[in-house]
Order: structure tokens, then sequence, then C-alpha cells
């Protein structure tokens, strides 16, 4: 990291005890009104409003719910900042004075408990809290900052809703983007990952037909539920025997469903699919193997129909760009020292990656920890870390909200100033790393 643009970081950031009353305060009030994803509508009418008193030029209801602001600050290039909005149909579980107690209606019509379980709440507290710096403290930087509020990223469609709705028009060529999520380490760490980082996923719902019949006579049926049964164990060779042994790949069957009495042959089994993979090559060749097996398999118990695939939930692979990330790295180091750790490959999936790879730019996506410093260590001493650590979406997920908040502002302003402030301490003219 430079010298002008820690400088410029330091100064911005000497703004951060005047905004944090107020943030963690609207911290809180996130965490109690969560919304399900393209519901976000509370939420980002909050979001307008700060940045509209910001002095931000605002466009809301991009991609439905999605908020975009744009801050122009003369010469140099852009800079995007994302954070996700939505919640989980979720119980709250943590007894936090400030837990949710909103139910909603999900898209089948049923009623269910709302959580913000995986930190979304902080991630956008933490982005207008950045914005609101940067904008208060314009001298120290130069160039554009865009800052995206994002809807629906657990459903895995917001991003691309986002694109889909114009967002490359609306906003001036990006140069780099960021995000970053709360993730179960020690509240204070901050992790970075060159590469691919976060796994493409798949979902796929997979129905097999059968010919129903009484369950004491088989021998005029077809049973999909033993179909079903061989279709699962065969599908566990696919990454076994299928997939380069040095290539992650994972391969869940999460549900099955099939009949409703025990003596009568139903007519057809449903299985849902998870699959992740951390290349398109590998992700191909295992929705294809998928595919051939259980075709093959119908056609081996005398299926009357081919089977339907349906694939949903489609999350892209997040691969950070190693030049960025590394410049990224330096700057993190030099402002959090050994709290700066590197982070394995991780099996879970986001769709932020969509909005950069659409708007052709490179990006880096990390992590800050959200957990308390002292529990995380203790549970470290007891071998009890998968036991007594909450990880995101469980129902007892509770981020501590500070240094959680301030590490996550900190981050954020730190990647803008990196890109947006020169080593002579004048503004960049050309953007990139």
């Amino acid at each position: 990291m430079t010298t002008s643009s820690s400088t410029a970081a330091a100064a911005i950031l000497d703004g951060l005890p005047g905004i944090r009353p107020w943030l963690e305060d609207f911290y809180r009030d996130l965490h109690r009104h969560p919304e399900l994803s393209h519901q976000e509508h509370r939420t980002a009418a909050l979001v307008t409003d700060v940045l509209h008193a910001a002095g931000y030029r605002v466009h809301d209801h991009v991609g439905g719910t999605g908020v975009v602001g744009i801050l122009a600050n003369g010469p140099g290039p852009t800079v995007l900042l994302r954070a996700d909005m939505d919640a989980l149909p979720v119980r709250e579980e943590t007894g936090l004075p400030y837990a949710s107690t909103v139910h909603a209606t999900d898209p089948q019509g049923r009623q269910v408990p709302v959580m913000h379980a995986c930190g979304h709440d902080l991630h956008v507290a933490a982005l207008l809290g950045a914005a609101r710096l940067l904008s208060q403290d314009r001298d120290r930087w130069s160039g554009t900052l865009v800052t995206v509020f994002q809807p629906a990223e657990e459903t895995a469609d917001g991003a691309q809703a986002m694109v889909d709705d114009g967002l490359a028009q609306l906003v001036p060529p990006v140069d780099v983007a960021f995000a970053q999520h709360a993730l179960p380490l020690p509240a204070g760490v901050v992790g970075l990952h060159a590469g691919p980082f976060m796994a493409a996923a798949d979902s796929m719902r997979i129905t097999v037909f059968g010919r129903g019949g009484h369950g004491s006579m088989p021998q005029s049926a077809v049973d999909p539920v033993v179909l079903a049964a061989m279709i699962i164990l065969r599908l566990q060779t696919v990454v076994s025997r299928e997939v380069n042994p040095v290539e992650p790949a994972v391969l869940t069957v999460g549900s099955v469903e099939a009949g409703s009495k025990s003596n009568v042959i139903p007519d057809k089994a449903l299985l849902q699919l998870n699959i992740r993979s951390y290349s398109e090559d590998t992700r191909q060749r295992i929705l294809d193997a998928v595919t051939r097996m259980v075709s093959a398999e119908c056609v081996a118990s005398g299926s009357p129909r081919e089977p339907r695939f349906e694939l949903f939930d489609r999350f892209p692979l997040t691969d950070n760009d190693i030049d960025t990330t590394s410049r990224l790295r330096e700057a993190f180091v030099h402002a959090f020292g050994d709290r700066c750790v590197d982070l394995p490959q991780g099996t879970g999936s986001e769709d932020f990656s969509t909005i950069p790879v659409n708007l052709a730019a490179p990006y880096t996506y990390w992590g800050v920890g959200c957990v308390d410093p002292d529990a995380y260590r203790q549970a470290v001493e007891h071998n009890s870390v998968s036991r007594d650590i909450a990880v995101n979406h469980s129902p007892r997920f509770a981020p501590v909200i500070q240094p959680t908040l301030d590490v996550a502002i900190r981050t954020l302003v730190l990647a803008t100033t990196t890109w947006l402030v020169a080593p002579d301490g004048n503004a960049q003219l050309v953007g990139g790393s």
C-alpha cells in the first residue's frame, strides 16, 4: 500500500467515530427487519435515503429492489463496491435484544420466519458507512465511486436481475469491483484468496417416471422408488470416478420425494441435487454425467417416460483476479498486520461475480470475521469450533457488532483509496490493477 493511499484512508476513517452510533443503530434496525429475496423494499428505501443525503446520484428499483449510488469526484478510475440485502427463511434463535420476529410470505405462498442469518445486514451497514465517509472527505480521493446494493443473493438471481435491467448503462466503465462477506472467524480478522475462491453451484430437480400400482403386485408396476434409489447410489460415483482427483467438486442428493402410502407404488419420484465445482470444464462434466446416468438407469428400469431435468439456483464461480487481490492484500496487511490471513477455497457460493464479469472488470471478494474473539479462542482450546461457533445460515448466527462493523468499513475504504489515490498523493488517472 502506498503512503498516500494509506494516509488518505486513515484521514477518511477519522470520521468513523462520528457516524458509529448511527451506524450501529442502523445495523440493529436492519437485523430486526429482515426481508426475503426480491422483497427488500424497506431496506432499499432506507439505503436510497442515506445515499441521497450523502450526495450520491441514485438509481432505485434496479433489477426489482436493487439500488445503485454513484459519486463522481473528479478524474480517475471507477471503483464499484457491492453489498447484498436479502435475508433467509430462518427462525432466529440468537436471543439478541434486536432479534427478528418477522414473518413473510415466500414465493410458494407460505408464511415463514425471516432472519438475517448470513450477515447481509452487516454488509449493507458497512457499505453505507464507507459511502458516507468517502462522501464527506472527498478531498482525499479522486475518481468515481459506484455503490451497488443487490437484492436476492440467496436465490442466485439478484445480480443477474440488475445486469438484465441495464446496470451497465447506469454506471460509467468500471475499473475494479469489490465485495465482502461476514464469516465465522474471529472478529478483527480479514481473509483473502487469489484465484478460484467460492464454488460455482448448480441445483437440479430430476423427475423420474414409473408406472403406479398396488404394493402387493410389483410385477405389474415400474417402481420409481427403486429407480430413484439406484440413481442415488450411481451418482455417488460421479465425483469419485468422473472428476480429476485433484479438482475439488461436490455432488449432494439433498431431497427425495415419492409416494404417499406404504402399499401404493407411485408413478413418479422427485430428486433434488446440489453440485459444486471450481471450473467450467468440471461443472459441465458433472452435469453431463448426471444426465447420462439418470437416463441410463431409467432405461434399465423400463421407465415409461424419459426423465425431466430442471436447473435452478445457479451460482457462478467466484474467481478473484490475481493482480487485484495481490494489490489489495498489500493494503490489508499494511492496515491489519497478521490479522490479514489467507483463506482456503470454500464450497459456499455467491452471485457477486455476475456483476463485474458483465461489466468486464477485475474483482476481488474477501471475508471479514464476525465471531467474538474470546468465544472463538475458547472453542479452539476445547476443540469445539464446529459445535460452539454458529456458522452462516444457522438460526444462532449472531455477528458481534464491534469490531466487525468497523473492520468491514475499513476494508471498503482501504480498497477504494488503494485505487483512487495515486502514490504522489494526486488522483490516479488510470484504473485497473
